[in-house]
């Protein structure tokens, strides 16, 4: 009896070591295929029970104008009306409705019917009074969103309808760009007030925008051509996102889904088309995030589909309060710039830890895995230069403690691409069962300007375990300032190894069972 049940654990055991592990394919993710329950969770850090909201068994069906007057009024009384009788769902129907800024209130939600359609004016009027927000980070008081909350809980956005940016206004003609440019840290808030009035200048609007709210749902919804980031929720507890798609290419800084400051966040069976990057992480800019001192952390995004766009999932560039326990599992990037992302400068503060990503299956046109830490001359001037090496200040962003596992990518132009600050290399990487398909893409890596497979420039401590290469000949690794560097079990058969080495703090290569690797242990 002891020889059976040894055989049938040897067995056992046989079974789940060549297990296939299943990564989604296209039409297996993003809006088209949500379903309608939401699964539990499954997290390497806590998480709480992730549930469908409940409204009061109250209804309304807004009356908008059918002359082509603006449907602000009526939308927005019905949700106050609602709200002052202590929640409801107010429902907008199937029309072509013109509007400004409509604001969610407490226990209502906002639910627009299958052929809703919400045009958003680009007048300043039609967003005013200013309300307190943010720009990219810095806290300001200006237009807010299109749907704007603030300190409100239980609140909702749902439906089959569709929100239309504009496309000319006095909004996009009077815009200024960046608030860390044109705000002083020691001005209050309340002062730092950007209404357009008297020919004034105003910050781009957001799309959704709920502010230091709890309980945001939305689901189902379409965001099209907004004036700026599309779904930007700002230090907000108990987030979900669902079955959502944004489509938003052609738009200078269209992101997405841009979760800042955030905890407890969900974001699902999503698909993105974006002018800028896909889903991003912020945690606030420079040193404005930092006294602020929150962060995005315990986020799941999970099943989500990204097109065209700068970024599939992205990390900063704002980072100040920092971006940690986030999970992205079983999503497909197909066609965006970049796969996974990580972006931020030397002034940028904070920083992301505790980053895990697995089971995701990409096409990229540019880079798979991207570390972009110093920027671009052009916006960071001589901070952009690796040297001279600067001093730690708490300025000074980090990267560590990513995990990055089962992926497949079927086309990039590189695998990796790790620029990151000497004195902040990237710590604590891993990256296990890797699959580099290059059998059908367009990038020729017999031409020497395209065969750096990997540069790994300033990092300290990462593996790289069950590295399977398809299809490239020549493919070129570079280290510069890379130490403590661990690469195990690569199958490369048919590509000619090269590998290049720079700087004096490069040290401590190990290959183990990577033939035709092996050659480059130092």
């Amino acid at each position: 009896m002891k020889r059976i049940l040894s055989l049938f654990a040897l067995l056992l055991v046989a079974a789940i070591a060549t297990a296939q592990v299943h990564i989604p394919t296209r039409d297996e993710v993003g809006a088209a295929v949500c379903p309608t329950e939401i699964a539990p969770i499954k997290a390497p850090f806590y998480m709480p029970e992730m549930v469908r909201p409940t409204f009061p068994d109250y209804t309304v069906r807004v009356a908008c104008p059918t002359n082509g007057d603006m449907a602000t009024r009526a939308i927005q009384k019905a949700i106050d009306q609602t709200a002052k009788r202590g929640g409801g769902r107010v429902i907008v129907p199937a029309g072509h409705w013109h509007t400004g800024r409509i604001t969610l209130k407490s226990n209502v939600e906002l639910h627009l019917e299958e052929g809703c359609e919400l045009h958003f004016s680009g007048e300043i009027e039609d967003y005013l009074p200013a309300v307190f927000t943010t720009n990219e980070g810095v806290e300001i008081t200006s237009l807010g969103a299109c749907i704007y909350a603030c300190d409100e809980e239980n609140i909702a956005l749902t439906g089959k309808g569709r929100l239309i940016g504009p496309k000319s206004g006095s909004i996009k003609e009077r815009q200024v760009s960046f608030a860390v440019e044109k705000i002083d840290i020691n001005t209050p808030v309340e002062k730092r007030i950007y209404d357009g009035r008297n020919g004034g200048e105003v910050f781009l609007p957001t799309f959704f925008g709920p502010i230091n709210c709890k309980k945001v749902f939305l689901e189902g919804v379409k965001f099209e051509q907004g004036f700026f980031w599309n779904i930007a929720p700002v230090y907000c507890e108990e987030l979900i996102i669902r079955g959502v798609e944004v489509e938003s290419v052609g738009i200078p800084r269209g992101d997405g889904v841009d979760i800042t400051c955030c905890k407890y966040v969900l974001i699902e069976y999503s698909t993105m088309g974006c002018g800028d990057d896909n889903f991003a992480m912020k945690g606030g800019r420079n040193e404005y995030g930092e006294a602020i001192g929150r962060a995005s952390e315990n986020i799941v995004m999970r099943h989500c589909l990204t097109l065209r766009g700068h970024g599939g999932i992205t990390c900063g560039s704002e980072t100040a309060g920092w971006i940690r326990n986030l999970y992205t599992h079983d999503c497909v990037f197909d066609g965006t710039q970049i796969g996974i992302r990580f972006k931020t400068r030397r002034p940028r503060a904070g920083g992301g830890e505790n980053l895990t990503y697995e089971r995701i299956r990409m096409r990229t046109t540019k880079g798979a895995i991207v570390w972009d830490m110093l920027g671009n001359p052009a916006w960071t001037g001589e901070l952009a230069s690796r040297f001279p090496v600067r001093s730690w200040t708490k300025l000074t962003p980090a990267f560590r403690a990513i995990t990055i596992r089962d992926i497949v990518v079927e086309g990039c132009r590189e695998l990796i691409d790790m620029k990151s600050i000497p004195e902040s290399p990237v710590r604590y990487l891993q990256i296990e069962n890797l699959t580099l398909d290059m059998r059908h893409t367009q990038c020729d890596w017999d031409d020497a300007r395209n065969r750096k497979l990997m540069l790994l420039r300033d990092v300290e401590g990462m593996s790289m375990r069950n590295f399977k290469m398809i299809g490239a000949k020549k493919p070129l690794i570079e280290v510069v300032d890379g130490r403590n560097l661990l690469f195990e079990n690569w199958t490369t058969e048919g590509i000619t190894p090269e590998m290049h080495f720079e700087g004096p703090l490069t040290g401590d290569i190990r290959f183990y069972n990577s033939p035709g690797w092996e050659q480059f242990t130092r």
